[in-house]
């Protein structure tokens, strides 16, 4: 019997009660439908989505919240499906909470409520492994991207993004407005050329500028604290040990960071530029695609606490993380570098 056929038969009350046999049961029809071939073009395995088998599961088991209850006549009321559903439509598609209740039939402030403890919940279980830094693997495997790409030593490239704050409280406004005269909120992101982001920082008012918030952030603070694994490269026949980023003109001039070069002039030195800027925008279209997936970072924030926009920041980069996981194998060179489980040390 057809896992959605088997759902059918089902009582109401089982029906709602064996949320978990619908969360297999959405797997296992993408499984099928893989197997088949109907996903074939952009599928090459026939595993369930990460996104689907693990979310709903780990976030009920994580938070009682989630949990289905029974009121005092007994009556079930919403379900875990329905408070995971709302929270992960308000990132995608970033609709008021009002628009909900026509979708899921949950009201405002549930929905509301269900947001901020569903993000809270993914930062918690999923944080540690999605926002982690990169494993001894992970670093040879972006070096020798960086290799063939004509960079030796780079590692990934860094940049920061303006997320717009229109229900920034009036007393904050002028600390939280930079160079767009409305109130944002900075995130410095590090991408690589998958667009996997490996390092996140954010949470600094719109006022500063990029260096402000390098120095603030913990990107390089492994290498300050010489537990930075080496990174082991030639280049013109001399012997360096420490990889970089590629970053625009703003940053600090270190060792770590590369930047183009102003004005340049001779063809050696345009073509440099004209490649590194190609590169460089790894972590630019990491920041589109994140844009694209989850329109709440992509519209104004609506909500009024920090604590409660850096979770939705932070959930955002760890589902796009996750997708990146399950999709990485479409993408052109896929089968030369696979991303190794979390099994050795990140820094």
């Amino acid at each position: 019997m057809d896992s959605f056929e088997s759902i059918d038969h089902m009582e109401d009350e089982d029906y709602f009660d064996h949320e978990e046999y619908m969360i297999q049961a959405m797997a296992l029809h993408r499984q099928q439908h893989a197997a088949e071939g109907v996903f074939a073009s952009r599928r090459r395995n026939s595993q369930p989505c990460m996104f689907i088998r693990r979310n709903p599961l780990e976030v009920k088991a994580h938070d009682d919240y989630f949990v289905q209850k029974r009121d005092a006549s007994g009556r079930l009321g919403l379900s875990s499906l329905q408070k995971i559903t709302t929270a992960i439509r308000m990132l995608a598609y970033g609709v008021i909470v009002d628009l909900m209740d026509e979708y899921v039939r949950i009201g405002e402030s549930t929905a509301r409520l269900s947001m901020k403890k569903f993000v809270k919940a993914i930062v918690s279980i999923f944080g540690g492994e999605y926002l982690r830094s990169p494993t001894n693997s992970d670093i040879t495997r972006l070096l020798e991207v960086g290799q063939n790409r004509g960079f030796p030593g780079m590692l990934d490239s860094i940049d920061c993004m303006h997320w717009k704050w229109k229900n920034c409280p009036s007393a904050w406004k002028c600390m939280y407005s930079g160079h767009i005269n409305e109130p944002t909120i900075i995130l410095e992101a590090v991408a690589s050329y998958d667009l996997w982001i490996w390092h996140a920082f954010f949470g600094l008012p719109g006022s500063h500028n990029d260096i402000n918030v390098l120095d603030r952030s913990s990107v390089f603070a492994t290498l300050a604290e010489a537990h930075a694994p080496p990174c082991n490269y030639t280049i013109n026949d001399h012997e360096y040990t420490m990889g970089y980023y590629l970053a625009d003109g703003i940053y600090h001039s270190w060792a770590t960071l590369v930047k183009t070069i102003p004005a340049p002039h001779g063809k050696k030195k345009k073509y440099f530029v004209a490649c590194q800027e190609s590169i460089r925008k790894d972590v630019e279209r990491a920041f589109g695609v994140l844009q694209a997936r989850f329109a709440i970072v992509r519209g104004p924030a609506r909500y009024f606490q920090p604590r409660v926009l850096k979770d939705i920041m932070y959930t955002c980069i760890i589902l796009h993380n996750m997708i990146i996981e399950d999709e990485r194998h479409q993408y052109l060179g896929a089968d030369q570098f696979i991303y190794e489980s979390n099994d050795d040390t990140p820094h």
